[in-house]
C-alpha cells in the first residue's frame, strides 16, 4: 500500500474560490489549495522557492512540482476560458501548530489591542531606519496608545526573506511599517495584510516614529527597490538600499 503524501501546510484559504469565464462549472479546471498557496507565495508575496518550501514545510522538489502544474492550469484557464475552481489537495492550516510558520516569531502578539492602539514598525539597524526591507535582520516595533509611544521592543526575523516579512509583522499586530527601500511584491504582502506603508523613510528610527505621530513623516511613497536578485553575499545594506538603485 502507497503512503500518505505528507500534507502541506496552508497559512490562509482563499478568498474566492470560482472563476468563471464561457466554461461548464462541471467540467472546467481544479487548483487545488496547495497549488494555489504556492502561486500566492511565489508569484504574489514575491518568495522564493526555498523560503515557500519552508513556509509550508515541504521540499524544494515538490514546491517546483506543485509550481508547474498550478502554472499550467492557469495558462488553460488564460487561454481556454474555461472555468476554474480552488477546492481539495492534501493540507492543512497551520495556525500556531506549523513548526515552519512565521507564527513563531519573536514579535510578541499576546497583547489585545484596544481601539485607541497601534504598532508601528520600523526596519531597524543601529538606531537607523535599515533602507532595504527584503534584508532587514530586526524590527523596532513601537506600541502607541493615544497617539503616544508607551512601549518599543526590538525582534530578530530569523532569517526571513522578502515574502515572509510580511506575514511576521502581520502576524505581530502590525499596523503600520516605515522602511527605506521595498520592492513590488513585498508591497502586494503588506497591501494584502492590511499594513500602511511609509517607505523612503531615512534617519534615527526613534525621530521618524516621532514625526509619524505628529503627520510630520517625511518619506517618498513612490520608494521602490529594483535590485532584489543579489548575488551570494550581496548586502544591500552595506551601500543604502535607499541612496541609489531603489527611487
Amino acid at each position: 500500500m502507497a503512503r500518505p503524501g505528507k500534507a502541506r501546510f496552508i497559512c490562509r484559504m482563499p478568498r474566492h474560490c470560482h472563476f468563471t469565464a464561457t466554461g461548464n462549472p462541471t467540467s472546467g479546471i481544479n487548483l487545488t489549495v496547495e497549488e494555489y498557496e504556492v502561486i500566492r507565495l511565489m508569484d504574489y508575496t514575491g518568495m522564493t522557492q526555498a523560503e515557500c518550501a519552508k513556509q509550508m514545510d515541504i521540499s524544494r522538489a515538490t514546491v517546483q512540482a506543485l509550481y508547474t502544474e498550478a502554472r499550467k492550469k492557469l495558462a488553460r484557464f488564460l487561454v481556454e476560458g474555461t472555468y476554474m475552481e480552488i477546492s481539495g489537495g492534501n493540507y492543512r492550516l497551520c495556525k500556531e501548530q506549523c513548526p515552519q510558520c512565521i507564527h513563531h516569531s519573536s514579535l510578541d502578539n499576546t497583547k489585545i489591542k484596544g481601539a485607541n492602539t497601534m504598532r508601528i514598525a520600523v526596519t531597524y539597524e543601529n538606531g537607523q531606519v535599515f533602507q532595504h526591507f527584503g534584508h532587514t535582520e530586526q524590527f523596532k516595533v513601537y506600541e502607541v496608545e493615544d497617539g503616544k509611544v508607551i512601549s518599543s521592543q526590538i525582534v530578530g526575523t530569523n532569517g526571513q526573506g522578502h515574502g515572509a516579512l510580511a506575514g511576521f509583522l502581520f502576524n505581530g499586530g502590525v499596523d503600520v511599517l516605515i522602511c527605506g527601500g521595498i520592492g513590488g511584491g513585498a508591497r502586494n504582502a503588506l497591501a494584502e495584510a492590511g499594513i500602511q506603508l511609509y517607505p523612503g523613510a531615512m534617519g534615527d528610527a526613534d525621530a521618524q516614529v516621532e514625526s509619524f505621530l505628529k503627520g510630520s513623516l517625511s518619506y517618498d511613497p513612490d520608494t521602490v527597490c529594483s535590485h532584489h536578485e543579489h548575488a551570494e553575499g550581496h548586502d544591500c545594506g552595506s551601500h543604502g538600499c535607499g541612496s541609489h538603485g531603489c527611487h
